[in-house]
């Protein structure tokens, strides 16, 4: 009884933040916004018998329930709404990580009053069966094509990498999306993993720029791996020197945790984490196409969303525990100038 009031008493608190005053900004034509966001087990309360969801019911480990689910849509919905106030529209490019199927993830978007979005879900082989999802304002960009890759883990499974070719005022632009295998067990178990996803992502960037070394390229997820790591840095090719990419940029990425003071985007093991990455090519900055805006790069929280002392991501779990809130991590919003 004590557990339904409190899951009563924050599915009310919800719904009259929602009517919160928040000062909203003037939406921008020229602009195009994208938001990646790791939801943490978005699930229906169903057991799959195809894939490893058996906790995510009302009888498994999680006790997942309908009324769950429901605060689950309330609290990632709101969330987007306050950018979409704040910002002036909703994302232009909306995609999210951990999502079980095209049912929840439409379901969730239809908590988004007046949003204009098209999905293009792709459905990966993911044991636990959870995939990216993404959704596209039709009215301000045009999703030419999409084709998804498989990493080789040796008979393993994991989510794709997925490449989407849009087009935004006849400017054409590709956005790479990626879940890399997470850090389960021990790093260094785990890490030849992360470094074949990386091999994976870099060979579409290769082929990409081998038709056009100005392409305009945004690789964006959760990479389970930071700036600093080999798969990023040495395999991927992303630096955090800007000074040094924009004199020689080659065929580098510039990671856009360079412009932002922040501690990270995820907090696990008493520590930050910048698993959470937008990273870009040269293309944007040669005046042509897309080019970065300033302050194009943010890791976006509002009060609720954190907790504790480190003020970190308030999520819906802590193993078993249910904790009633957000997610595991914070989202990631970029934003670039169209020409």
């Amino acid at each position: 009884m004590k557990k339904r009031t409190a899951l009563i008493t924050m599915v009310s608190w919800v719904l009259l933040s929602l009517i919160s005053p928040v000062i909203a900004a003037d939406a921008d034509d020229n602009r195009l916004s994208m938001m990646w966001w790791n939801v943490e087990n978005l699930f229906d309360t169903h057991n799959d018998p195809l894939t490893e969801d058996s906790e995510f019911t009302p009888e498994g480990r999680k006790r997942w329930t309908e009324k769950k689910l429901l605060l689950k849509y309330i609290r990632l919905s709101h969330i987007i709404k306050v950018v979409q106030l704040q910002k002036g529209s909703y994302p232009d490019v909306l995609v999210l990580g951990e999502v079980e199927n095209p049912r929840v993830f439409n379901r969730l978007l239809s908590f988004l009053p007046e949003s204009r979005y098209k999905t293009a879900y792709h459905d990966s082989d993911d044991p636990r069966g959870i995939d990216i999802a993404l959704a596209y304002d039709s009215t301000s960009v045009v999703l030419d094509s999409s084709f998804s890759r498989k990493i080789d883990l040796k008979g393993k499974n994991t989510r794709d990498i997925t490449l989407y070719s849009f087009s935004v005022n006849s400017n054409p632009f590709f956005l790479l999306v990626n879940h890399w295998p997470s850090r389960v067990l021990d790093t260094a178990w785990s890490e030849p993993q992360r470094l074949l996803a990386a091999k994976t992502a870099r060979s579409i960037i290769d082929s990409l720029m081998s038709t056009s070394i100005h392409a305009d390229i945004v690789v964006m997820g959760d990479f389970n791996d930071e700036p600093h790591d080999r798969s990023i840095r040495e395999i991927l090719g992303a630096t955090t020197d800007k000074k040094a990419f924009m004199e020689n940029p080659g065929k580098k990425l510039l990671n856009c945790w360079v412009e932002l003071d922040e501690k990270g985007s995820c907090y696990f093991g008493g520590r930050w984490l910048k698993f959470d990455q937008v990273m870009v090519s040269s293309g944007l900055f040669d005046e042509k196409g897309l080019s970065l805006s300033e302050n194009a790069f943010s890791c976006f929280h509002i009060q609720h969303m954190q907790t504790g002392r480190s003020a970190r991501p308030n999520a819906t779990y802590k193993g078993p525990k249910y904790l009633g809130g957000y997610s595991d991590h914070f989202p990631i919003l970029f934003e670039a100038i169209t020409r």
